[in-house]
Parts: C-alpha cells; sequence; structure tokens
C-alpha cells in the first residue's frame, strides 16, 4: 500500500526532480544519476514523509541535498577520468536514433533557459543557484525552499535577492543586444 502511495506520488513529480536535477548539474547523465539516487533515497526514507504535506518540497530537498553531498564528496577525492573519455579521445559521437528526439532529454531540455541564461545560471555560487532555481523555476514559496535547503527563511531571501543580482548583472549585455532593458 504505501509503495503504490510512493510510486504515484514518485510518477507525479519526476520531471520537476530530472528537471531541477539537471539544472543542478549542467549534465543530463549527472542529472539522471542524481534523480535516480534522490528518488531511491525518498523511497528508503518515505516512512518519515508524512501524508498530506507536500512531497514535492520533500523530494527537493533530498535531491539538493544529495547533489550538495555528491559535490563534497567530489571535492575530497582525486580526479578521476572515464575509460570512455580516454578512448574516444575528444571525438564526439552522436545518438543518431529517432526514438530519442521525444524522449524525456527533448523535454527537460526544452524547458532548459536558452545557450546564455542557461550558462549564467549554472555559473551563480551553488548556494544563490539552488536558491534561484527553487523559487523562479520550480516556483516553491520561501518557506518550501527553506525547509528543503534547511536554512532560516530570511538565509532564504538573502541568497535569491543576490542570486537574481548576479544573474541580472550577468545578462546585462544579453537584455540591451535584445533589447529586453
Amino acid at each position: 500500500m504505501r509503495r503504490r502511495e510512493f510510486e504515484n506520488l514518485a510518477r507525479r513529480y519526476q520531471r520537476d526532480v530530472l528537471s531541477a536535477a539537471v539544472r543542478l548539474t549542467g549534465n543530463y547523465a549527472d542529472a539522471e544519476d542524481l534523480a535516480q539516487e534522490a528518488f531511491v533515497k525518498a523511497y528508503v526514507a518515505f516512512d518519515q514523509f508524512q501524508l498530506g504535506t507536500n512531497f514535492r518540497a520533500w523530494l527537493l530537498r533530498i535531491l539538493t541535498n544529495t547533489h550538495i553531498n555528491r559535490y563534497r564528496r567530489s571535492k575530497r577525492s582525486p580526479d578521476t577520468v572515464a575509460w570512455e573519455d580516454l578512448v574516444a579521445q575528444g571525438e564526439r559521437v552522436l545518438d543518431a536514433d529517432p526514438d530519442r528526439e521525444s524522449g524525456p532529454e527533448r523535454e527537460i531540455l526544452a524547458c532548459v533557459p536558452d545557450e546564455v541564461v542557461g550558462p549564467a545560471l549554472h555559473a551563480l555560487p551553488e548556494e544563490f543557484r539552488e536558491a534561484v532555481i527553487l523559487s523562479d523555476i520550480h516556483e516553491l514559496s520561501y518557506k518550501e525552499i527553506a525547509d528543503a535547503l534547511n536554512i532560516p527563511l530570511g538565509t532564504v531571501r538573502s541568497r535569491i535577492f543576490r542570486g537574481r543580482k548576479l544573474l541580472r548583472t550577468a545578462l546585462a549585455d544579453y537584455a540591451r543586444a535584445r533589447r529586453i532593458v
């Protein structure tokens, strides 16, 4: 019974989780791994979830914490190179499978900001990027963000303000060129 509840809720928010993971990692393959790890952790901890509360915020908090833990772990370990990267020696392999064109990758990429906004967002310091993404892209309330990131409400406001200010500065030339401002 509990398993079915989790599956229904997870299916409902899987696109949001994968989209957030893409924005956090900046890479679809890493995002898939991160989202999968977050769903596994959520499934294991589902007994701790209180039905009737915000499952999406709870799941995004698990995703964010998982990302932070992976990041910290990667900073403590030596750099490694994947065997495939060595074999390919920088060659780019394009997947020409037409069935993938309509899959989840295309749906996620369609939601990702264009080639200028995406890198600007990804260049933000992680704590600002997380807050801005959860607020402006996933439309969580400040309270939900505070719960998801386990930080005070005032810190959420500060991070969103500072993150938006950094984005505004980074995108000023882009906006002027397109006569947005």
